[in-house]
């Protein structure tokens, strides 16, 4: 089964997930999510594949970006998902997505089990 990776490559996490990855006997697809336009209808799709309740939950509140743009404040679900569009550093890293499923890579521990199911 193929295994699709948002990567950003400046990440140790996203690094370790690739790696984790490639070394199964999955076939991969990388995608480098900060270079690539992402659409809301994908955003939408993947928090689904996630299941997550709210966009918030899949954000790096921690980004000068999310202070910036003050996103503590908002609650409306379409601004929070085109900020990430926008600004896509505010997603968590790395993701790791298998036919109708998707997990978010951190702890790498969740990988291999992940791969295997």
């Amino acid at each position: 089964m193929k295994i699709t990776i948002w990567h950003n490559p400046r990440c140790s996490k996203s690094r370790e997930a690739v790696n984790t990855v490639e070394e199964s006997t999955c076939e991969t697809e990388v995608v480098k999510y900060l270079d690539e336009k992402i659409t809301k209808e994908t955003m939408t799709k993947m928090l689904k594949m996630l299941g997550f309740q709210s966009a918030r939950e899949w954000m790096r509140t921690g980004e000068a970006v999310y202070k910036e743009l003050d996103l503590k404040n908002v609650t409306d679900e379409d601004t929070l998902i085109e900020a990430m569009i926008q600004n896509p550093k505010l997603i968590q890293r790395p993701v790791l997505i298998k036919g109708n499923k998707a997990i978010i890579g951190r702890p790498a521990e969740t990988i291999p089990a992940f791969i295997k199911e």
